[in-house]
């Protein structure tokens, strides 16, 4: 009898050390899945797919959710997707990133003392990119009208119970609140009040927001009765907000707060479908949007990496650690030097920074014994037939080395936290993630953003404005490729991801965090592909961060931004053993708790034909599956 208690009990261990393997459960669903950075935005998605909708739909419905939700990102801001096409059986690249505004000139901003475009307010503002983003989606792809994919977030904007992280974000935040008027009159519920903004649980209303978005279902509806047909009604809602009653409030509200951006920025702005750049790893077909993100620095660093015998180094050992910290180092560098808008002047070398031949040569430069802190961009042209126009740029540049002077997160990101928690913030705040699927087989992975908190409001539109200028330079010689420019579009940090096998999706993937997206999605895609876990286990497990790289957000000096050589974060719960190999290769260490994430992830399982839903245990992200 003792034995048979006995056995019993261990097999409740077995089954509860089993369960307990991730902090949150899988999610498993045969019909749709619908993952992102906010539970409200989640069921938004979720209730479009139960009216019907495709996944593109829910994706749409998701993105205007999490937009009326404001800490992450508001209505202003930019959206860019990767989609799978299952009848044509392509991947597809919408490109919703703002431009710059007439007059955002170098010349302009050096006149006001900038090192690089501010962090706040009208002047930090490109174009709204994510109406326009929203409905062409929805036009090309969609099935459903704006009126419905809009109705979740039209009830929110009418009034719902804001969570604790935005309504503290708005107190926290207030006195920047307190110069924009129109932000006041939205955000600052209980004004003159020790607390001004509204409680945890309040109910929040928006009702210029909500006039706005009614505005654009108004002009699909009106069309529809005049006899269009769904695109050209869709585009009748596209019109009003980019040239009609909406933009002329939209550059009003603007232009009184001394913003930049005119009618004719508005009207000629339009989103753009383009070729995604991919690369294949070990027979993995692995796609990123253009370089006007960060997106290719991830296949740049699979490209290196596979010539390493990854799986052999162990998950997280010091050699894997080190390898992954220096190609990401490598493509960082390439990064920070030739990236910018592919739609502008001068053309960057793709081609050479995505050859295998230029990744095995990058790759043969890393130093087995010490981490190496003065590696800068390597020399692409040779790789594509040509001859590198910037030799003499990059020798005048050098390479920076900072230990001292700049914080790990950008400024946008601090806020009043202590240094403890400001990593952990940098995490949740900013941008958030989408990822849609259906039975039919599309696959939607976004990481839309821009207009966070705090948020300047642009008139009575209740459109917070971007904050995506500050990711232009104003130094060539930091990069000759995203120097600001009227009409341009910064290089910006937002990268979503899809994997293919076999021509089929493998894995979508998405994830906040600034300049740490693609180390942790990079990281959380070895860990599938190399080390066989599981898209929940991959999204929760320990990842490390490089900060040998020039920040993409926050900070209005070049110091602030400057790189800081062998600084790597990594998991409280790291080994003593690896962190002594590390000091002595040279690294200068950091611990947070959380480090790899808020991923959120769909893995498609062929065998059985269902999707595997895989959501962060670091933030509020949130996923449903049917």
């Amino acid at each position: 009898m003792k034995k048979l208690v006995l056995f019993l009990l261990c097999g409740m261990v077995t089954v509860r050390t089993i369960a307990q393997q991730t902090q949150k459960p899988m999610l498993y669903g045969s019909n749709w899945m619908a993952i992102t950075g906010k539970p409200m935005a989640a069921t938004a998605g979720s209730m479009i797919f139960q009216q019907g909708g495709n996944a593109v739909d829910a994706a749409c419905a998701m993105l205007a959710a999490t937009c009326t939700m404001w800490d992450t990102l508001s209505w202003g801001g930019e959206t860019q997707a990767l989609i799978y096409n299952p009848k044509t059986g392509k991947v597809i690249a919408i490109n919703a990133m703002g431009i710059a505004p007439t007059g955002a000139t170098v010349e302009f901003f050096k006149s006001k003392g900038y090192n690089f475009p501010p962090e706040y307010g009208p002047l930090a503002a490109t174009t709204p990119g994510t109406p326009g983003g929203l409905i062409y989606m929805l036009s090309q792809y969609g099935t459903m009208s704006l009126g419905q994919v809009l109705a979740p977030a039209m009830h929110m904007a009418a009034g719902y119970a804001i969570e604790a992280q935005a309504a503290n974000s708005i107190e926290r935040d207030k006195e920047r609140i307190k110069t924009w008027p129109y932000s006041k009159k939205v955000f600052l519920t209980h004004p003159g009040e020790k607390r001004e903004a509204p409680e945890a649980g309040e109910i929040f209303v928006q009702k210029e927001l909500l006039a706005t978005l009614t505005k654009m279902v108004e002009a699909e509806k009106e069309a529809l009765k005049k006899g269009k047909n769904r695109k050209d009604a869709l585009m009748a809602a596209y019109d009003r907000f980019y040239k009609g009653d909406i933009a002329r409030e939209f550059v009003r509200g603007s232009k009184e707060q001394g913003g930049l951006i005119t009618m004719e920025d508005l009207a000629k702005w339009k989103p753009v479908e383009e070729a995604p750049l991919s690369t294949n790893y070990k027979g993995i077909q692995v796609y990123k949007l253009q370089q006007w993100t960060q997106g290719p620095m991830l296949l740049q660093a699979l490209n290196i990496l596979e010539n390493f015998n990854l799986k052999e180094m162990g998950y997280n050992s010091p050699k894997y650690i080190h390898t992954v910290y220096q190609a990401m180092n490598m493509a960082f560098a390439d990064r920070d030097f030739y990236y910018g808008d592919p739609n502008q002047t001068p053309n960057e070398p793709m081609k050479g920074l995505l050859s295998k031949d230029y990744a095995k040569q990058r790759a043969a430069l890393i130093q087995f014994e010490k981490n190496d802190a003065k590696i800068g961009p390597g020399d692409p042209y040779p790789f594509q037939g040509q001859k590198n126009p910037y030799l003499n740029l990059l020798k005048s540049r050098g390479f920076e080395i900072d230990t001292t002077k700049r914080n790990f997160a950008p400024k946008h990101d601090l806020g009043n936290y202590t240094p403890k928690a400001i990593y952990e913030d940098r995490l949740w705040r900013g941008t958030t993630s989408i990822e849609a699927a259906d039975k039919e087989g599309w696959v939607v992975s976004v990481t839309p953003s821009g207009g966070w908190l705090p948020a300047c409001i642009a008139g009575n539109t209740g459109i917070g404005m971007s904050q995506r200028m500050q990711s232009f330079v104003l130094d060539s010689t930091l990069n000759p490729f995203n120097v600001v420019a009227p009409g341009k579009r910064p290089r910006v940090t937002l990268s979503p991801s899809l994997f293919l096998k076999d021509g089929k999706p493998y894995v979508s993937a998405a994830v906040q965090g600034g300049d740490t997206q693609d180390q942790n999605l990079l990281q959380f895609f070895l860990n599938m592909a190399e080390f066989g876990m599981t898209v929940q286990k991959a999204t929760e497990a320990a990842n490390f961060n490089t900060n040998q790289l020039w920040l993409s957000l926050g900070g209005s000096k070049t110091a602030d931004r400057a790189p800081k050589a062998g600084q790597i974060l990594l998991n409280s719960n790291t080994k003593e053993e690896v962190r002594t190999a590390l000091k002595n290769m040279g690294y200068i260490l950091s611990f947070g708790d959380r480090t790899s994430g808020p991923i959120n992830a769909i893995y498609f399982d062929r065998a059985h034909g269902t999707l595997w839903g895989g959501s962060s245990n670091h933030g509020e992200d949130y996923g449903i599956g049917w």
